[in-house]
């Protein structure tokens, strides 16, 4: 039978996010599951090709807030046991790192529907997540 001990809940605070957690939530509490809710952020950009890109963002600031964000996803029911996680990187690559590291059982997140142009230049997050995790994944539109 499939046990589900640690479900990882990638988050990027968005409404499917949140939709996501509200079904981590439930499958948690039904196993006595912990939920780790990451939020992966990125790494600050300031130069491409010699010039300036991104304005540079103090990054503590930065992080602060990110995590100030990442700690008000929290669980309806208190039986739910959350740990909150902020990493700074590529998004599959860290999820996937978290995943294997904290031997996840279910990844649950959120995927946006991306297509076409968009897709082909930013990628798909969940897509990546789904050909390489070592775990389940459920992904919630």
């Amino acid at each position: 039978m499939f046990s589900i001990r640690t479900i990882l809940h990638p988050t990027d605070f968005s409404k499917q996010a949140e939709r996501a957690f509200q079904v981590a939530c439930a499958l948690a509490q039904k196993h006595q599951a912990k939920i780790i809710v990451l939020h992966v952020g990125p790494v600050p950009l300031t130069t491409l090709g010699g010039a300036q890109a991104v304005p540079p963002m103090p990054e503590e600031l930065g992080r602060e807030e990110l995590k100030q964000a990442l700690l008000r996803v929290r669980p309806p029911s208190p039986d739910v046991p959350v740990e909150h996680r902020l990493e700074m990187g590529e998004a599959s690559t860290e999820i996937l790192r978290i995943a294997e590291k904290e031997n996840a059982d279910l990844i649950v997140m959120a995927t946006h529907g991306r297509s076409g142009l968009e897709r082909a230049l930013l990628g798909s997050v969940a897509e990546d997540v789904l050909r390489r995790a070592p775990c389940p994944v459920l992904t919630w539109k």
